[in-house]
Formats: structure tokens, C-alpha cells, sequence
């Protein structure tokens, strides 16, 4: 109750470290031609009894590399191929300027555009779904990927990083975005715990029921 009353007092010095990340910055990438379809890339078997026989979709968005961290602890215990979800104008690499930016697209329910798309996004029967939280919500555009392909069946299981403040109404949003998917129950991890994660998803996957 301390902590959750502790994360409320300090809301606005925290919008992005739970935001656009925290600490460590990645370098921007470069753009590329829009609406190009990609395969999944990074395919593992992974040992989790319970996914046998499912065909496992990993996909994330990250900006600061804590998201990109847990979605490679995921992709090792579930196996499967993994996608990153990438904008086709990057964000800033100075943190302020995307945290301003950030404020503004969501805002004005901004779908930003993305470098690629998931080829055969239809042979998967489960995706894992990676993002840190941006003003209290998914960043912009994990609704953009969200919105791009038909759902209806698949089971979607996010998982999310933070700096302080929690996952807010992040899983709800998630599945008011995919309403004829199922959800199921997420993971929300501080994004400095990322490099000892493995605990927490190994938990985590153990109470999912696929």
C-alpha cells in the first residue's frame, strides 16, 4: 500500500520513466520504407508443456532496451519467433523531447506508422505482447500493431515494463484493442529488474492456462 501510495505522489516526475524507459537510452533507428512486411525473426524452440503444439508469435516495442531485455527472457522460455515493432520516424534519443512528444500522440489517439508487418500473421496462435508503459497506456504504436491485423481467436499474453507507476489499465487497454482475442493475465516488472527477470516470467508462465 506504501509503494502504490508512493508511485500516485510522484505521477508526474514518473509519466516515462515508466514512459519512454528508464536509465539506458538506445540509439534511434534508422527509418525505412513503410509498409513492408517482415518475417519474424529469432525462432527458438522454448520448453514451456503447456504451448506444445502452438504456433508462439514473441512481439515487443521498446525505446529504452528494458522492454527489449524481458521480451528476450520471454522468447527463451516460450520459444517461437519474435518481431519488433519499430516506427517508421523514430522517436527522439533525448529523453525529455520524447517524453513531450510521446504526451502530444496520445493526446491527439495518434497511430504512428511502422517500418513493418508481421508476414502470415495468421499462423500464430499466440502472441506475447511487450511494451513499457507511456502516459499510463500502451505507447502509441503497440495500438497502431494492435489494429493491423484480425485477432479474432488468438490468445494474446502481455507484458510490460515500468518505472515506478505500475501497468495503470495497460491489460485492459490491450484487450479492448483485440476484443475477439483472448487475454490473458499480464506481467509488469520495473524496468531496472529486467536483468534478473527470469524468476518473475518463469512464475508468471506457470499460472497461465493457454
Amino acid at each position: 500500500m506504501w509503494k502504490k501510495i508512493m508511485a500516485l505522489a510522484v505521477l508526474p516526475a514518473l509519466f516515462l520513466v515508466g514512459g519512454c524507459g528508464s536509465a539506458k537510452k538506445d540509439a534511434a533507428p534508422a527509418a525505412k520504407p513503410a509498409n513492408t512486411t517482415a518475417a519474424a525473426t529469432g525462432t527458438s524452440q522454448g520448453s514451456l508443456e503447456s504451448l506444445k503444439g502452438k504456433k508462439v508469435l514473441v512481439a515487443y516495442f521498446s525505446y529504452s532496451g528494458n522492454t527489449r531485455k524481458l521480451a528476450e527472457t520471454v522468447h527463451n522460455k516460450v520459444g517461437g519467433d519474435m518481431f519488433e515493432i519499430t516506427t517508421v520516424k523514430p522517436y527522439a534519443a533525448k529523453y525529455d523531447d520524447c517524453v513531450e512528444y510521446a504526451k502530444k500522440e496520445k493526446a491527439d489517439k495518434g497511430r504512428p506508422e511502422l517500418k513493418s508487418k508481421v508476414a502470415n500473421m495468421q499462423q500464430y496462435d499466440v502472441i506475447f505482447l511487450g511494451f513499457p508503459v507511456w502516459w499510463y497506456t500502451l505507447p502509441m504504436p503497440v495500438y497502431t500493431f494492435l489494429e493491423s491485423y484480425d485477432l479474432a481467436g488468438k490468445t494474446i499474453v502481455p507484458f510490460m515494463t515500468h518505472g515506478g507507476g505500475g501497468e495503470y489499465n495497460c491489460f485492459k487497454d490491450v484487450a479492448n484493442e483485440a476484443p475477439k482475442a483472448k487475454t490473458l493475465a499480464g506481467l509488469c516488472l520495473p524496468g531496472g529488474s529486467v536483468n534478473n527477470a527470469g524468476g518473475d516470467v518463469d512464475t508468471w508462465l506457470k499460472g497461465l492456462k493457454f
